[in-house]
């Protein structure tokens, strides 16, 4: 039975009859008419049973101007049938070619190791009312660790909608079925080339109603607040009512279900099951809750009237998730190079939940046209977004600045530039991760530019003051590291941790001769400053800075004396920029000209080094002598 099927699996022929690839057909005459397809596909419709059921009359008129040709999918590896006694005779044969292996039902018993002893890819089909926490949480888990283990649903919410589920699998879309549609009451995202994108702003000034159902559509998602029976498109409703079938005694229903009106305007809801898409994605939490985690009954759940209608796929939310900007974005790719939903959605949300938000009904694409799954996002910005984060907290909420410092509205903006960037309604989808790195490099080269030269200018900046304020906030961490001061004596380094979140460590090499020569935050550059002892009065002194950097980068340092010097010296160069390197010091030079009437007695010089808005200074002692003859 498999072979004459798969034998035709790339075939692509015309409609197979004058009313289109799918025949309505009455109950008791399903199975033989299913027999009849399977012998000779393409030559003869799919057969649905829609006795009983005008809603499914009316969905495969809709597919019939949906879909043109007869595809057999590729098949999974593994199937299993839930309660099959349950479901139309002639549903398993349909089913068959969809998978390679079948399984009794008995196997799902320990779906937690279901994988364990069946690897691969695996379908399961049943009412939606065998859909429940056991077995398919387990599977749902499970196919979270890969591809390899997806798991693929074909349902409905009785016998006739699960063989009509079957029957779309077999259907390939009609020319010029190519629309692609995102829906959106939560977003403003960003309008790709080749998606059509309607937002809060759209839903006030068109009418939505009109566009959905006026439009077939290859893939469309609807994203907004809702629950099991509705999804939220500003006055706009995608509603899951189905008139055409009779509620169950006993479950609880939305308003309507108790004669109430709607709570959105009735003239603007939008029936799930009339609209024409080869695929719905209901991005809505739990748009598609497993059948004993519904809220209310089946006549009203998105879900099952999605499966009422022509979609041959529908991606679904088992329960909550936090999709926004990302999952927009990320599936505006996905539908653009043909990529899978549901894995595309479930790996953009990898970052922030830990159990898959999505599950698909409806057969994958082909394995060889269908580009690989991403991989699961990682919410974690680069390394610079978090420190330079951390930094600016300090400087701006310490108190280490005061309000009318000409640094803090520059600081203020791009604290507020990095906000967005940690958020992850904006994470890695506005801006890849390089823009984001290369817009706040550039931030920061400005900003450690005005540093450096407002210090250079006056060394009694506030921030210079950063060792003290910090310090005095702080704790003195027990574990002291031996090192070498720049004078060549031994000298300990110490880190005072800050008590609050806003006060940065601070780490400092003290010399029993030189005092506290050196100071840095975390993961700031470090600082030996190295000069000769004395200089005659109109001399030069040498100094050579030593610079380690935890980051490769561009680095600005200035050399600065004390207040009641800076008449009597001149400092070559003001200041620098150069590349420190990680792997190795650099050494940067400066020459400090002294004037003829200098005062003989001890002075000391400060190196400072600036990057990423970190100061690190070094300061050392050395003595002016009176000019020899």
């Amino acid at each position: 039975m498999n072979s004459a099927v798969t034998g035709q699996r790339h075939a692509q022929p015309s409609a197979t009859s004058e009313s289109g690839l799918f025949r309505p057909v009455d109950l008791d005459r399903f199975p033989a008419a299913v027999g009849e397809f399977l012998t000779a596909p393409g030559r003869t419709p799919v057969p649905v049973p829609v006795e009983g059921r005008a809603d499914l009359v009316r969905g495969v008129d809709l597919a019939n101007r949906l879909y043109s040709a007869l595809r057999v999918p590729a098949p999974l590896d593994l199937g299993v049938v839930l309660g099959a006694k349950e479901l139309p005779e002639g549903v398993p044969e349909l089913a068959r070619p969809l998978a390679r292996r079948w399984l009794d039902e008995e196997e799902l018993d320990d779906a937690a190791g279901f994988h364990d002893r069946h690897p691969g890819t695996l379908l399961v089909i049943g009412r939606y009312d065998r859909l429940n926490l056991s077995p398919v949480r387990a599977l749902l888990l499970a196919t979270y660790r890969g591809p390899e283990r997806a798991l693929t649903l074909l349902s409905g919410r009785d016998g006739a909608s699960v063989a009509w589920n079957v029957a779309k699998q077999y259907a390939r879309p009609a020319a010029g079925v190519d629309a692609l549609g995102l829906f959106t009451d939560t977003d403003r995202p960003p309008h790709l080339p080749g998606v059509r994108v309607f937002d809060d702003r759209d839903f006030e000034r068109a009418d939505i109603q009109a566009e959905i159902l006026g439009t077939r559509w290859r893939r469309v998602v609807f994203q907004g607040h809702g629950k099991d029976d509705s999804v939220n498109l500003g006055e706009f409703t995608i509603c899951g009512l189905n008139p055409a079938v009779p509620a169950a005694p006993g479950l609880l229903g939305p308003r309507c279900a108790y004669g109430l009106p709607c709570y959105k305007p009735e003239d603007k809801l939008v029936p799930l099951h009339h609209v024409e898409a080869v695929e719905l994605v209901l991005s809505a939490c739990n748009s598609g809750p497993l059948a004993d985690l519904a809220l209310y009954d089946p006549k009203y759940q998105l879900l099952l009237n999605a499966l009422d209608g022509p979609a041959r796929t529908v991606v679904s939310a088992v329960s909550v998730h936090d999709s926004d900007r990302p999952e927009n974005v990320a599936w505006m790719h996905a539908a653009l190079t043909g990529a899978d939903s549901v894995d595309t959605l479930n790996a953009s949300l990898a970052g922030s939940h830990p159990y898959p938000a999505f599950m698909r009904f409806g057969m994958p694409g082909e394995p060889e046209g269908t580009p690989a799954a991403p991989e699961p996002a990682d919410h974690h910005p680069d390394p610079l977004v978090l420190t330079v984060g951390r930094r600016l907290t300090a400087l701006l909420a310490s108190e280490l600045l005061p309000h009318n410092h000409t640094l803090r509205p520059r600081l203020t903006k791009l604290a507020r530039k990095v906000d967005l960037w940690i958020a992850r309604p904006t994470h890695l989808a506005d801006q890849s991760p390089k823009e984001i790195l290369s817009s706040l490099e550039a931030d920061l080269q400005s900003l450690d530019h005005t540093i450096t030269e407002q210090v250079a200018e006056n060394p009694e900046n506030e921030i210079m003051n950063y060792p003290a304020h910090f310090g005095d906030r702080s704790s003195l961490d027990p574990h002291l590291r031996e090192v070498t001061c720049h004078c060549g004596r031994p000298a300990q380094e110490f880190t005072r941790r800050g008590l609050l979140p806003h006060i940065l460590d601070t780490t400092c090499a003290v010399c029993m001769r030189c005092g506290d020569v050196t100071f840095r935050v975390p993961d700031a550059p470090a600082l030996l400053a190295y000069a000769d002892d004395e200089v005659e009065q109109g001399g030069v002194l040498e100094v050579r800075a030593s610079l380690t950097v935890s980051r490769p980068g561009p680095v600005r340092l200035g050399l600065f004396v004390p207040t009641y010097l800076r008449e009597d010296v001149t400092v070559e160069p003001a200041t620098a920029k150069v590349r420190g390197s990680a792997e190795r010091p650099r050494d940067v030079s400066f020459r400090v000209r002294f004037a003829a009437g200098t005062a003989p007695q001890a002075y000391y010089f400060t190196v400072f080094a600036v990057q990423d808005l970190a100061v690190s200074t070094a300061r050392r002692h050395f003595g002016v002598v009176p000019r020899r003859a």
